[in-house]
């Protein structure tokens, strides 16, 4: 197919001007196949006509519960007609061209994922992903690639980044939908993990760019951000096959915590301080994953 259905897929909370601003830029472009489908998570009233008014033919899927980002993402997933389906945060805005450009990585079967360039909309010359490294099996952490490691073409990655990846649909009928227990971060570090183990290789197309917002639903440093990070990371760790966890728990336990926790006391950070404890015990001690309020 020279132009193959395309589904962008966008999870709105409480940010409809945001939404309207990617969907401003989404009408800007100039490919002939697109399918737009934003998934309204907690919203008590129907949004579509605003909606309609900046994209004419977007589909609205209304829901009074706040499923999160995966689980959001994954109802848009459900309700996608497209070959290929374009994952993006409601705080992001595309550029002309960047459907075919994302289109013509997939060059064969084995590419089950390909994100664009990520810069930043307040520095649009600064770039804030280019490829993720690999996550240290001691620390539970890994790093952004913030520069281009080649000027064109695609480069690989362990893991694709949430905020802009296309993903053919065939993968994810053979993958599985995004883990919903995170609930928010890491989700797509896990479904990454899942396409790899199934034999998929990831990409960063280095022709292709989008402009990211950056923590709009949570903010840069929120007690709600500090929570699920901290539980998230801890609950990503146990759940990775054949890996020894020891190592990583005595580090988080011993070294990471207490660092953590009182660098929050000094700065009388006392709701990141109870954010962050409590990520630490839902995850070790009550095993709790999903939503919780912070």
């Amino acid at each position: 197919m020279e132009s193959p259905l395309v589904s962008i897929i966008t999870v709105n909370y409480k940010q409809a001007q945001v939404t309207c601003e990617l969907l401003d830029s989404i009408a800007k472009l100039s490919y002939p196949n697109l399918e737009v489908i934003v998934v309204d998570n907690a919203q008590p009233n129907d949004d579509t006509q605003l909606y309609r008014q900046h994209l004419e033919n977007v589909v609205v899927i209304n829901k009074k519960e706040n499923l999160g980002f995966a689980g959001g993402n994954n109802e848009g997933v459900k309700a996608a007609q497209g070959d290929y389906i374009l994952l993006l945060n409601n705080d992001t805005e595309i550029k002309n061209g960047t459907i075919e450009t994302l289109l013509n990585c997939f060059t064969s079967p084995s590419v089950g994922a390909v994100s664009p360039v990520i810069k930043y909309f307040d520095a649009p010359d600064t770039i804030q992903f280019a490829g993720f490294t690999e996550i240290n099996k001691l620390t539970g952490r890994n790093e952004l690639i913030k520069s281009r490691p080649q000027p064109t073409g695609t480069v690989s990655t362990p893991y694709f980044h949430g905020a802009a990846v296309m993903i053919p649909r065939f993968v994810i009928n053979q993958c599985g939908l995004m883990p919903e227990d995170y609930f928010l971060y890491y989700e797509e570090l896990d479904w990454s993990r899942m396409f790899r183990e199934a034999g998929f290789e990831l990409k960063v197309c280095m022709d292709a760019e989008i402009l990211h917002k950056e923590s709009i639903s949570t903010g840069k440093n929120s007690p709600l951000k500090v929570y699920y990070q901290t539980r998230n990371r801890i609950y990503f760790m146990k759940r990775q096959k054949g890996q020894r966890n020891t190592a990583f728990l005595l580090f988080f336990l011993l070294l990471s915590s207490p660092k953590n926790i009182v660098s929050h006391l000094l700065k009388s950070e006392f709701k990141h301080f109870r954010a962050f404890t409590k990520g630490v015990w839902d995850a070790l001690i009550l095993r709790k994953v999903g939503f919780v309020r912070v």
